[in-house]
C-alpha cells in the first residue's frame, strides 16, 4: 500500500474543503434536495408489489422511471451548463410533485399497467440532478486546486448518506404509515428542496464564459473517456438496483418486511465509510488504474452475494459491498474533473448519474422476474452480472481513460481548452 498512497496531510482536508467560502449556503439545501432521490424505486417497488402482488411489475415500473431518468438527465445538464441551474430546477420540481402524486393516485385505483408506465415517464425525467448540480458548483468554486478531489469523495459520501437513510425512511413509511407515503413524502420533500436548492443563485456556475461567437457546441459524450465511464457507472447501478429488489424479495421470504431497509441502509453505510476514508487518503496511483482496480473487487464482492441465506451473512457481504463501490464512484467523478471542460461538467456528471439510473433501472427488471420466475434469491445474480461486464469494458479500453500530462483532453480531434456549451 505504500507504493500507492501518501501522507494524509499531502492532501487538503475536509476541514479545510467545508470552509470553502459560500460552501454552506448550496450544501445544505442540496442535501434536504437530493434526499428525495434515494426513495423513489423502493418506494415505487414497495407500492405497486402491494397493489398488484407482483415484484415483475413492481420492477417494470420503477425500470420505466429509472429509464425515463436516463434519457432525460442529459438534457437537463445541457440546459443547466447553458440557461443555468435554476431555470431547470423549478419547472423540473414542479412537474415532479405533480406526476409522482399522479403515478400513487393510479396505483392505488389499481389502474392497469400501462397507466402505471405513462405517469412513470415524466416521474423520472423530472428527476432533479442535484448531485451533478453540486459537483458543478465545486468545480466553480474550486477550478484547478487540489480541493477538487476532496470535494469528490465529499459528495459520494453525501450521496450515500442519503442511500442510508432514504431506503429506511422509504421503508419505515411504507411498512408502518401506508404503501403510499414513501412515494408521496418523496414527491413532497423533492419540491421543497428543490426550491430551496435553486433559490441559491449566488454559487451556481456561471452560464457562459465565453462570447457566444466563440462558444464550441458538442456534447459531453464525444469525449471518448465518459462513453467509458458511463458504461462502468452502469454496473454500479447494477449493484443498487438489483440489491433493492433482492433484498424486498429475501426480508419478505423471512417474514419481516421492515428488515429490508436495514439490509440496504447496512449496505449504504460501508459506501459511506468508505468514500470518508478514500478520500482522506492522497493516492499515487493513476486514477484510471484505480477506476479498474476498484471494479475488480466491486465485481468480487458482488458476485458472493447469491450465495448468502442468513441475515447475518448477507448484511456482512452487502456492506463489502458498499464499501468497494465507493472508490469506483469517486474516482470516476474525480476523472470527469480530468476529462471534460467547465462548461459541459454539469452534462457530463448528468451521463454518470443518468447511466446509474439507467442500470439500476434494467437490474430492477431483471432481477424482478428473477424472484418471480427462478428462486428465491435469484435477483442477486443480476449485480454479479453487472459488475462482471463493466469491468471487462473498463480493462480493455482503459486507454481512453487517460488524460495528457497538461491536463488537455482531446476527442475527436477537438481540444477541449476552450470553453464550450453544449447542445
Amino acid at each position: 500500500m505504500a507504493s500507492t498512497v501518501t501522507s494524509k496531510s499531502s492532501r487538503p482536508g475536509y476541514g479545510q474543503l467545508l470552509r470553502t467560502r459560500g460552501a454552506w449556503t448550496f450544501l445544505l439545501p442540496g442535501f434536504a434536495a437530493r434526499q428525495p432521490f434515494a426513495m423513489l424505486t423502493l418506494s415505487i417497488v414497495l407500492l405497486v408489489r402491494h397493489t398488484t402482488g407482483s415484484y415483475g411489475a413492481a420492477g417494470a415500473v420503477a425500470a420505466v422511471t429509472g429509464v425515463s431518468m436516463a434519457l432525460f438527465a442529459p438534457s437537463g445538464g445541457r440546459l443547466a451548463d447553458r440557461r443555468g441551474q435554476r431555470a431547470v430546477l423549478v419547472p423540473g420540481v414542479l412537474v415532479h410533485a405533480l406526476s409522482g402524486g399522479a403515478l400513487t393516485a393510479l396505483a392505488l385505483a389499481h389502474a392497469p399497467l400501462w397507466a402505471l408506465f405513462a405517469a412513470a415517464v415524466p416521474t423520472g425525467a423530472s428527476v432533479p440532478q442535484i448531485g451533478p448540480m453540486v459537483r458543478a458548483r465545486w468545480g466553480a468554486r474550486l477550478h484547478g486546486s487540489p480541493l477538487l478531489t476532496t470535494a469528490a469523495a465529499f459528495e459520494s459520501v453525501t450521496d450515500e448518506l442519503t442511500f442510508v437513510l432514504g431506503p429506511l425512511l422509504a421503508t419505515a413509511l411504507c411498512t408502518t404509515v401506508a404503501p403510499a407515503a414513501g412515494l408521496l413524502a418523496e414527491a413532497a420533500l423533492t419540491l421543497a428542496g428543490g426550491l430551496l436548492f435553486a433559490a441559491q443563485k449566488g454559487t451556481q456556475p456561471p452560464v457562459a464564459a465565453v462570447p457566444h461567437a466563440r462558444v464550441r457546441h458538442a456534447s459531453a459524450l464525444r469525449v471518448p473517456g465518459v462513453r467509458v465511464l458511463a458504461v462502468a457507472f452502469l454496473g454500479i447501478g447494477s449493484v443498487f438496483g438489483g440489491l433493492q429488489v433482492a433484498l424486498t424479495a429475501f426480508s419478505e421470504s423471512i417474514g419481516e418486511p421492515g428488515l429490508n431497509g436495514v439490509l440496504y441502509g447496512v449496505f449504504a453505510a460501508g459506501n459511506m465509510l468508505s468514500g470518508v476514508v478514500y478520500g482522506a487518503v492522497a493516492w499515487k496511483a493513476a486514477p484510471q488504474r484505480r477506476l479498474v482496480l476498484g471494479h475488480a473487487a466491486l465485481a468480487a464482492a458482488a458476485s458472493a452475494l447469491w450465495t448468502a441465506h442468513s441475515v447475518i451473512v448477507l448484511a456482512g457481504l452487502g456492506l463489502l459491498v458498499g464499501v468497494c463501490i465507493a472508490p469506483a464512484l469517486i474516482t470516476g467523478y474525480t476523472l470527469v474533473e480530468r476529462l471534460v471542460p467547465a462548461g459541459a461538467r454539469t452534462e457530463a456528471f448528468t451521463w454518470l448519474t443518468g447511466a446509474v439510473a439507467l442500470g439500476q433501472a434494467a437490474a430492477v427488471t431483471v432481477a424482478g422476474q428473477f424472484e418471480d420466475r427462478l428462486w428465491d434469491g435469484a435477483g442477486f445474480l443480476v449485480p454479479m452480472g453487472g459488475t462482471v461486464l463493466a469491468l471487462v469494458t473498463l480493462v480493455a479500453l482503459q486507454s481512453r481513460l487517460a488524460t495528457r500530462a497538461d491536463g488537455r483532453t482531446v476527442a475527436r480531434g477537438v481540444d477541449h481548452r476552450v470553453p464550450m456549451t453544449v447542445d
